[in-house]
């Protein structure tokens, strides 16, 4: 008897969940997309309550890009939070860089100035970072958001996600754009110096030798893939790239002292070669710093993370308010 009416209840449920779905679909074809946002909320509190996780996440994926293909950005940037919501309440993705792709394509299609946009992209890094174990976020993450960004000509943004993203070709490309609009041709070299410094700190050295070549083969102004090249800077990151392997302080300290007057140029650099010096040449930490790497990028993990507690605060109101004018699936 008990199982009986444990699958009449099932049926009704779904048969409230079929009755709204039905007329979510009437509400988007008649252009009524406050309603249908309703409804997609109402929708997404009944799934999480039956932990239908993967069905919720369908769900808020289709209903997101339905509304950003019509231009709907504030109700397609809502969804893709409820999206990242239940991802972390789901806790265990089989497929997550498949998630991954798509949180990409949802903000890459949220106009730039819609805010929530911003809200969106902060919660995917946080939520791939948790999902990997990096705690800078996944790298396809920053790729992703990269290449948006390039796309729309926001170099500075999309420098700072190609530092993350371990794609040292795209990173490369970028920078040369970079250099060209932001830049004299004299700073050509400050450029890709600073960018490959900083991805030798990440420990991403591959990363670092592949945006040094793809930047110094294409760029107009340098247009070689090996030294002599004319700037001395240039030829000092070759010589460094190429010294990282033999872990021989020496080497690495007469090379620095050889380049010093280029090396000063930016003082960064500074900074970025004592990190260096520990990672690959077991150099002793400065004495003036108590950890040889862990906060050098923390600023970074900062801007991404900061007034989360706010955010969320934000959108359990919100959430609250939108259950109590819930649908009555039932």
């Amino acid at each position: 008897m008990e199982n009986s009416d444990a699958s009449e209840s099932k049926a009704t449920a779904r048969g409230g969940v079929n009755r709204v779905l039905a007329k979510l679909e009437l509400s988007i074809q008649s252009g009524n997309y406050y309603e249908a946002h309703q409804m997609y909320r109402t929708l997404y509190f009944r799934y999480l309550s039956q932990k239908r996780y993967d069905d919720c996440l369908e769900l808020l994926f289709k209903g997101a890009m339905r509304f950003l293909v019509n231009e709907q950005y504030g109700s397609g940037a809502d969804l893709g939070l409820l999206v990242v919501d239940t991802l972390e309440k789901a806790k265990n993705v089989s497929d997550y860089e498949l998630w991954i792709q798509r949180l990409g394509l949802l903000i890459s299609k949220i106009n730039p100035n819609i805010v929530e946009r911003e809200t969106l992209l902060a919660r995917s890094v946080k939520w791939s970072s948790d999902v990997s174990n990096n705690k800078m976020g996944h790298p396809l993450m920053h790729k992703l958001i990269a290449h948006m960004f390039w796309t729309e000509e926001n170099l500075e943004q999309a420098r700072h996600h190609y530092l993350l993203s371990r794609d040292g070709t795209g990173c490369g490309k970028m920078l040369i754009q970079l250099s060209q609009s932001k830049g004299y041709p004299s700073e050509t070299d400050l450029f890709i110096a600073q960018v490959v410094l900083q991805q030798l700190c990440l420990k991403e050295k591959s990363s670092a030798v592949q945006t040094f070549e793809t930047f110094t083969k294409h760029h107009p102004v340098i247009a070689a893939s090996e030294p002599p090249f004319k700037m001395p800077l240039l030829n000092f990151v070759f010589y460094l790239l190429k010294l990282i392997d033999t872990g021989k302080l020496n080497i690495f300290r007469t090379l620095c002292d050889l380049y010093k007057p280029s090396i000063a140029r930016d003082p960064s650099y500074e900074k970025y070669l004592q990190k260096i010096a520990v990672f690959y040449f077991n150099a002793p930490p400065p004495q003036s710093s108590n950890n040889s790497g862990g906060g050098l990028f923390a600023d970074l993990i900062n801007q991404f993370f900061q007034g989360f507690d706010d955010d969320d605060e934000d959108n359990n109101a919100a959430s609250a308010n939108t259950n109590a004018a819930d649908v009555d699936l039932d």
